[in-house]
């Protein structure tokens, strides 16, 4: 046989990063409930089934919107039929438990696995360094070359039944292989048919593998093209050469297909780390919106409530947001989860407190019903009516009670108080006679007052106005249609007179400063008129203020009352002022 020189042929691989998880779509495998999920992972856990990553990520996934998805129909279900938000009480469920305990399982299991195959390996790598060591010892004996040819091809067909060896020792070992196959073939005394026929057997296969390669850019599914391209590098790897005038063509052919697939897929990559960066920044802002909302600020139902609505809105949103990157994605999950429960069981402790408050409130209310039944047959009218009223005063400085209590207490309670006024209303015809006797006594009083023209007579005038007042209220009671009326006539007479007896007490004053201060010490009096007029005006403004207010704001008879006291106070004032200027005006005309 002629010696055929067989050189080093260039089959080095591109070096193979390790394939990005593919992400599964819930919709991969439809679950109709969590009991499914559970299902599948106790089936995964016991019989110790070898599966994904990607796998164990979706079913985390799909279990946890489907457990949540039963805690909103629950709720809804609940609402639906009647019942309020703030009696919900979530039905214990012990599934998220018994989900987290199977997957500690399956992962404990998948650790013990990854350290069998990684054994595994460890042990292929060894196998096919013996195989690498005894190729060499065939170059070693040049003689026993051609013999031993039969053990080589064997020796070859072992290297490819040995599995995989550690993925950062692979590409070397291969290299070496290759570099004893070469050397081994480079001193094979072997006939030019016999060596020709393996260089056209092996440009066969590799041939067809970069077909197929090459058939591999109309797939449109990137990440199954790119898997199916390292199955074809494998496969390359483990044919033997060609002729040495192909190698270089056939593998920069073999390297442009795959060239094409990288690309595609190292951009199909890139463009979904993008999307998950885009993703992971909107669920980033959904979560501090809701971490932003003060519940100390929320004081009712209502408001309450608009802040819920606007919580749902954005776990609706949150659904239509696809994955965060794969290191953030339970992180920002968890955060988003830990935001809605944080305001869902505040929400739930308010709506607690609340309850409370009305339980509170139907006890103290039911308290005064009881009291106002006790009284209903009282004939003390007087006494009787004022703790009534009081009662009822009482009522409405309660807050509300539970809805279903409402009616029914606020019946009982006006039920007690309308009996006692229907008796009392009864009981008072007879004393309208007397009312009308009154009335007419008051009548005579106003008359007399109106006939008196005060004159110079202060002192007498003053007694007759006291007389007068002593016996009005010494009077019981008139009409009560008729008080009011009777009343302010009744003020008019005496503020007339009452202020005749101030102006001629007030000229009185003036008369007997101006005769004090005929004999000097004008300028220290002045100075203290001055003050007392400032202080005066001041006082005047203060009650023209409040009377603005007042003005404004009262309605009932009470606040008439009250603004009526406040214009005679300021009437007394100004009275006051013009007495002090009087003396001023005297000081400075002594002068």
């Amino acid at each position: 046989m002629t010696d055929i020189k067989n050189p080093t042929e260039e089959l080095v691989a591109e070096p193979q990063a390790e394939e990005p998880q593919a992400e599964i779509s819930s919709t991969s495998v439809q679950y109709q409930n969590t009991k499914e999920v559970l299902d599948r992972l106790k089936q995964i856990a016991e019989t110790g089934e070898e599966t994904s990553r990607q796998e164990l990520d979706m079913l985390k996934s799909v279990f946890y919107r489907l457990h949540k998805q039963d805690i909103e129909d629950a709720y809804k279900a609940f609402i639906d039929g009647g019942g309020t938000p703030e009696e919900y009480v979530p039905a214990e469920n012990n599934d998220e438990a018994e989900f987290k305990e199977q997957m500690a399982i399956v992962k404990e299991k998948r650790a013990e696995l990854a350290k069998q195959q990684e054994a595994e390996r460890e042990a292929n790598y060894e196998k096919k360094l013996s195989i690498i060591e005894r190729i060499k010892a065939f170059i070693d004996s040049p003689d026993d070359v051609n013999k031993v040819y039969n053990e080589f091809k064997q020796l070859q067909q072992q290297w490819n039944e040995i599995k995989e060896v550690p993925a950062e020792k692979a590409t070397e070992l291969w290299k070496n292989f290759q570099q004893v196959v070469e050397q081994y073939y480079d001193t094979l005394k072997l006939n030019n048919e016999l060596r020709a026929y393996d260089f056209k057997k092996n440009l066969e296969l590799k041939t067809a593998l970069i077909e197929a390669a090459e058939k591999l850019k109309e797939n449109e599914d990137v990440l199954a093209a790119f898997r199916k391209l390292q199955q074809l590098h494998a496969e390359f790897r483990e044919i033997g050469p060609v002729a040495s005038e192909l190698r270089e063509d056939i593998w920069n052919r073999f390297k442009e297909a795959s060239t094409v697939i990288n690309k595609r897929h190292h951009e199909f990559f890139e463009a979904r780390k993008q999307q998950e960066e885009e993703n992971l920044q909107k669920k980033t802002e959904i979560c501090e919106k809701i971490e932003a909302i003060d519940t100390t600020t929320l004081k009712t139902f209502a408001e309450w409530n608009e802040k819920s609505e606007e919580i749902t809105k954005l776990q609706a949103e949150w659904k239509t947001i696809g994955f965060a990157p794969q290191k953030m994605n339970v992180k920002i999950f968890e955060r988003f989860r830990a935001a809605c429960d944080k305001f869902f069981t505040e929400k739930a402790q308010y709506f607690q407190t609340v309850r409370n408050s009305l339980n509170e409130n139907y006890e103290a209310k039911l308290a005064l019903v009881e009291k106002a039944e006790s009284l209903k047959d009282s004939t003390a009218w007087k006494e009787t009516t004022d703790i009534l009223v009081e009662l009822q005063k009482k009522w409405r400085e309660i807050g509300t009670v539970p809805k279903k209590y409402s009616d029914q207490i606020w019946q009982r309670f006006n039920a007690a108080c309308d009996a006692f006024f229907e008796a009392k209303k009864e009981a008072g015809a007879d004393s309208r006679s007397e009312q009308q006797e009154n009335l007419k006594k008051k009548k005579a009083i106003i008359e007399r007052l109106a006939a008196i023209e005060p004159g110079n007579l202060e002192g007498e005038l003053r007694d007759q106005l006291r007389d007068a007042q002593q016996e009005w209220n010494e009077i019981g009671h008139v009409p009560f249609k008729e008080k009011d009326k009777l009343y302010k006539q009744f003020r008019e007479q005496m503020d007339r007179l009452y202020g005749a007896a101030s102006e001629n007490a007030t000229r009185r004053r003036v008369n007997n400063f101006k005769n004090s201060i005929k004999s000097g010490g004008g300028d220290k009096l002045r100075d203290k008129l001055v003050r007392q007029l400032d202080i005066l005006k001041n006082e005047i403004k203060t009650y023209e203020n409040n009377l603005g207010f007042l003005n404004l704001s009262s309605k009932s008879k009470s606040g008439n009352a009250l603004v009526e006291e406040l214009n005679r106070k300021v009437d007394k004032l100004r009275a006051d002022l013009e007495e002090v200027k009087a003396k001023i005006a005297a000081i400075d005309e002594n002068e």
